[in-house]
């Protein structure tokens, strides 16, 4: 049975920078308190963890004082920055290039649309730390749109500017654009409200899609490498699990089933941008020896 990764799985360069970001602290330190999970994969957090990493939640940062805190790749709302100049708290901003970007763009969309009484909509999962920020740069007037029934929260009849967090689905993102197009042409407003899309999807998330697809119909069985919380796993795991039916998401090698495996002769495995390379060489060492 032969079993290949997929070469272009695993860590996002956001990702990669905040853990290394870390590590190197560590060397030093051997303490760093980082403001939620660093990445949304278990496994790696317990291994940084025991490099000395302790995950907080905002309601501790709250009572620290004279320390240093990482912030993720997922980008923080401006309290947080105001918070730990008031506690004297070392902020090292891991925060992903693409998020920083966006943020700035929200902030400035938010002022903008301000002065025609407009709304910022963002589509993405209500309580994500991204979402969070992104709100954060609207003072929390943002309206956060995860379905097509939270399309009920927009004023149809005042101005719309939309963004979407960066790890969403592009094809998700086109429908939500289409069902507001929709209901802008059904109560005749389609040319008489300002409607704005603006495209903040994530190039490196957004571009494995199509190349999954490939690697999903290329193997017998896939085996599909990520942690629960990751966004973009589930719906990188989804598009895999649209091209072949024996697609498995699994966090964990205690989690594959050897039956799983009979009459294939090739396993492929994949991984969200929050998967790190040594849990899929582990995934793979573990299948090999099924053959």
């Amino acid at each position: 049975m032969k079993v290949t990764i997929d070469s272009k799985s695993g860590f996002c360069f956001g990702v990669v920078y905040a853990i290394e970001m870390a590590e190197n602290i560590l060397v030093n330190d051997k303490k760093l308190y980082c403001l939620g999970d660093i990445v949304h994969n278990n496994r790696e957090v317990d291994r940084l963890n025991n490099l000395g990493l302790e995950i907080i939640d905002h309601k501790r940062l709250k009572s620290l004082k004279d320390c240093k805190v990482l912030i993720r790749a997922h980008g923080e709302p401006p309290s947080t920055y105001e918070i730990a100049l008031k506690n004297n708290i070392e902020l090292l901003d891991a925060s992903c290039p693409v998020v920083l970007k966006l943020q700035h763009q929200i902030k400035e969309g938010y002022e903008d649309i301000s002065k025609i009484d407009g709304q910022i909509i963002i589509y993405g999962k209500q309580g994500h730390a991204e979402v969070t920020g992104l709100v954060g740069q609207t003072n929390g007037e943002a309206i956060i749109v995860t379905t097509e029934d939270d399309l009920e929260k927009i004023d149809f009849n005042k101005p719309i500017y939309i963004y979407s967090q960066t790890t969403k689905s592009p094809s998700a993102f086109q429908n939500i654009i289409n069902k507001i197009k929709e209901k802008l042409n059904k109560i005749g407003k389609s040319s008489d409200v300002k409607f704005v899309v603006h495209d903040t999807l994530c190039r490196q998330v957004s571009g494995r899609e199509p190349q999954l697809k490939l690697f999903a119909q290329d193997n017998d069985v896939i085996i599909f490498v990520s942690g629960t919380k990751s966004s973009n796993g589930k719906m990188l795991f989804l598009s895999c699990k649209d091209q072949n039916k024996n697609s498995y998401f699994v966090s964990d090698t205690k989690e594959i089933q050897k039956k799983w495996f009979k009459e294939s002769s090739s396993v492929g495995i994949c991984g969200a941008t929050s998967t790190p390379r040594w849990l899929m060489d582990e995934v793979a060492e573990y299948i090999r020896q099924f053959s």
